[in-house]
């Protein structure tokens, strides 16, 4: 009778737990989404500056395992699909499924490692300049994403005698530093008290 009474105690905590981290996380992609929607400004090709959105998904990936953070990042990339997908000025399969990866689903999903780059990092560094590197460097991969994609498939937008990779570096490079700069300002500033509801760590 005692071991059913833990094996049911046991399974109520786990579906609490499972219910929690689901509950979470969808608010955390869904302030990500509505950040994402009223950016400071958007570029015609794609790319927005906004006014922080990145934030709440690498909040997942500080709080919860890889696995789960990675689940959440790719969601949030399809979801920024659904919203305004900017198709390829060449329209064949290949800079289709391109565009869907660089742009999307690549440029959206190393948001999980925030996480595990905090964690990586020296532990006698104040957590919020370890959670500053971790945002830096998240963002600084997801301009690379897009940098690529700009040089591949956008790259016919360059005005005559510009080098594609200059146009690509200044055209993503326009938001992609002012997404780095806000994220990063809201870790330092913010830091503290989002450590103290997701990761441990000293002030």
């Amino acid at each position: 009778m005692e071991t059913n009474q833990k094996q049911l105690s046991r399974t109520t905590n786990a579906r609490a737990t499972t219910t929690k981290t689901l509950a979470e996380s969808a608010i955390l992609v869904a302030l990500a989404t509505v950040l994402s929607i009223y950016a400071v400004f958007k570029l015609p090709s794609g790319g927005a500056a906004t006014i922080g959105s990145m934030v709440p998904i690498m909040l997942v990936s500080l709080k919860y395992p890889l696995s789960w953070s990675l689940t959440v990042s790719f969601a949030f990339s399809m979801i920024k699909i659904l919203l305004g997908f900017y198709a390829p000025p060449v329209g064949t399969v290949f800079n289709y499924a391109l565009v869907i990866l660089l742009d999307y689903v690549v440029a959206f999903s190393v948001l999980c490692l925030a996480g595990p780059i905090t964690r990586a990092l020296r532990q006698d560094w104040s957590i919020r300049i370890r959670m500053v590197i971790a945002t830096v460097s998240c963002l600084l991969l997801r301009f690379f994403c897009h940098f690529l994609s700009g040089i591949i498939i956008w790259g016919v937008y360059a005005p005559a005698g510009q080098p594609v990779w200059l146009y690509s570096l200044l055209y993503n490079g326009s938001y992609m530093l002012c997404e780095i700069l806000v994220s990063g300002l809201i870790m330092y500033f913010a830091g503290p008290k989002l450590a103290a509801l997701f990761v441990k760590g000293k002030d």
